[in-house]
C-alpha cells in the first residue's frame, strides 16, 4: 500500500495523496481513512502555524474542520473526503449537527464551518481538489442566515413535524 499522506520535502505544502485509500466502503476503510484524515489535518494545522496563526486560531480552525471531516463526513456518510459532491457541508450545517447537537448554535457551527472553508481551501491550494468544488464548499458554508433559521425551525418542530423540518435539508444523498 502507497503512502498516503507523506512529506515529500522539507515544505509542509508538500503532500503526496492517495485520494482512493479515503473510500470507507467498511468498518476497517473507516477506520483507515479516519485515520487518514487525522493526519491530513494535522498537516493542515501545521500549514495554520507556519503561516503566522496563533496555536489558539489554528486549534479552532482544525477542530471546526476535524469535527466535520472525521466525524460526520467519515463517520456518518462514510463518505471519501476527496468526492467533490456539491450540497455536504449544507446537509451537515444544515441538518446533522443541528440533529446531533444538545445546544447547537450558530455561533459553535460559524465556527466549524470557518474550518471546512479554510481546510478546503488548504486541500485546494495544494490541488487536491477542483476550485470550483472549494468555490461550492465556500459558499455553503458562508450561508450562516440559512442554518440560523435551520436551527430556529428545529425548535419549533411539534408532534411529527421532523419529517417536514428533514425533507427541507435531507440526509439522504440524491
Amino acid at each position: 500500500m502507497s503512502q498516503s499522506v507523506t512529506t515529500v520535502g522539507d515544505r509542509p505544502d508538500e503532500l503526496v495523496v492517495n485520494k482512493e485509500e479515503f473510500n470507507a466502503t467498511s468498518v476497517d476503510d473507516e477506520i483507515r481513512a479516519d485515520r487518514l484524515c487525522q493526519k491530513l489535518l494535522r498537516r493542515y494545522y501545521d500549514s495554520l502555524l507556519a503561516e503566522g496563526l496563533t496555536p489558539g486560531d489554528a486549534t479552532a480552525l482544525a477542530n471546526g474542520a476535524d469535527y466535520f471531516v472525521r466525524d460526520f463526513l467519515v463517520g456518518f456518510k462514510h463518505r471519501n473526503l476527496f468526492d467533490e459532491q456539491s450540497g455536504i457541508v449544507r446537509q451537515f450545517a444544515g441538518n446533522w449537527y443541528i440533529a446531533n447537537t444538545l445546544e447547537p448554535s450558530l455561533e459553535e457551527l460559524a465556527g466549524h464551518l470557518r474550518g471546512v472553508s479554510s481546510f478546503y481551501g488548504f486541500l485546494a491550494s495544494r490541488g487536491l481538489i477542483a476550485p470550483s468544488f472549494l468555490a461550492a464548499i465556500a459558499g455553503e458554508c458562508a450561508n450562516l442566515a440559512y442554518y440560523e433559521r435551520r436551527i430556529a425551525t428545529f425548535w419549533e418542530i411539534e408532534q411529527d413535524g421532523y419529517l417536514a423540518w428533514e425533507r427541507d435539508c435531507s440526509l439522504k444523498d440524491i
